[in-house]
């Protein structure tokens, strides 16, 4: 990147079930006041404002940022599915790598209880050629559609590597144990694996305490400059050091479920980030990735080079996947256990990356963290993966 793109703030709020949250745009502005307050600034300051959501009229950007202030800035609504928010904040480093100052990124999202559903029935749907390609490599039942496609990915892999179903709900016990230290997760309870299996089976292999629940929440990002940190006092911030975003390829829709639900984007984004930092995943100390059920964490592992095809259950056996392994994967709990709110999650994501990369994660805190890797997925399809560094 040609222009240094510092995180000068980050916010988010404590997630809520649906029916229990505040309005969205009451969530998004306590999420963005939190970020400049963070950041030691005031909206005045502000220059542009990416807002996400997934669930809403067109223009809620606007009306989540009313409150904050009337200065007449551009507000683009931005909408990417479940990887929103990651791209609100790309879109975001991109305005200041243009010449912007100081810019915000803020996510949110208002739920419904129950799985993901169409809104519109009048046309096309875009995640037909998904849904072709789930009827080709398994048919359809009478699950929840997303729990169908990464279900179906975590039951190939289970066909090709002859992975156990404990494994799945390894993740999530872990998700647990990391959301119980995290006040801003929805869940903080801790479940064993036996709890995990027992819970009802949604697709084969996951179970309900594998899927991620609908979520309300908002969580929002200062970006700036290193001439706008210098004139505001903003010592040794958190900065972006490389970011890409992948969409889909030809080999999304070859009949393999593991390729359907992102596998070869994350490869490719994740391939380009390391190349564009100069460092290999070993170098990596904490990761937030895209757990939205287990199965997709375990692919994800693959993925993104954090071990080699095949590989995942032992890594995960042998604890590399947590705090004293190799890597520590959400500790906050990530998708499954944090929540996914969709708009807020990729911003989520960020301010927790932050906040460890700062040492400010208490009980969180990963020792040492010095590089931090984001990995945010939405069908549809994109995958933004972001890089942060502390000097």
């Amino acid at each position: 990147m040609s222009r240094r793109v510092n995180v000068a703030g980050v916010g988010m709020i404590k997630f809520a079930k649906p029916g229990a949250s505040e309005e969205y745009d009451v969530m998004a502005s306590k999420a963005a006041r939190a970020a400049m307050q963070d950041a030691g600034v005031g909206y005045e300051v502000i220059e542009q404002v990416f807002a996400g959501y997934v669930y809403g009229d067109s223009t809620c950007g606007q009306r989540a940022v009313y409150s904050l202030g009337l200065t007449g800035i551009p507000v683009i609504n931005v909408n990417n599915n479940c990887s929103t928010g990651s791209t609100a904040l790309y879109l975001a480093r991109q305005a200041i790598e243009a010449g912007a100052e100081c810019v915000l990124a803020v996510g949110f999202e208002k739920m419904e209880k129950g799985a993901l559903g169409a809104k519109f029935d009048d046309r096309v749907n875009p995640l037909e050629k998904f849904a072709d390609t789930m009827n080709r490599a398994q048919g359809f039942s009478q699950a929840p559609p997303a729990a169908q496609m990464f279900g179906g990915a975590g039951r190939e892999y289970r066909w090709k590597y002859g992975t156990k179903r404990e494994t799945f709900a390894k993740i999530s016990e872990k998700a647990r144990k990391h959301a119980s230290k995290n006040p801003y997760a929805l869940f903080n309870q801790t479940l064993t694996v036996e709890e995990i299996l027992a819970s009802d089976e949604v697709f084969d292999p996951l179970t309900r305490f594998q899927c991620c629940p609908p979520t309300c929440g908002a969580a929002a990002a200062v970006l700036c400059s290193d001439e706008f940190a210098r004139k505001h006092g903003l010592t040794r911030p958190v900065y972006i050091a490389a970011q890409t975003m992948a969409t889909d390829l030809p080999s999304s829709f070859e009949e393999s479920m593991i390729k359907m639900v992102g596998f070869d984007m994350a490869a490719k984004a994740s391939r380009q980030l390391y190349e564009r930092a100069g460092i290999s995943p070993q170098d990596v100390d904490v990761v937030e990735l895209h757990d939205c059920f287990t199965a997709n964490e375990l692919l994800t592992y693959e993925a993104i080079g954090l071990c080699k095809e095949g590989e995942a259950e032992k890594f995960i056996w042998d604890g590399d996947n947590t705090y004293g392994g190799e890597f520590v994967t959400n500790p906050s709990g990530g998708l499954l256990s944090k929540g996914h709110p969709l708009g807020a999650t990729g911003l989520a994501q960020c301010t927790e990356l932050v906040w460890q990369l700062r040492g400010q994660a208490e009980q969180r805190q990963v020792e040492d963290a010095r590089i931090a890797l984001q990995h945010n997925l939405g069908l549809g399809g994109a995958c933004v993966m972001t890089l942060y560094r502390r000097d």
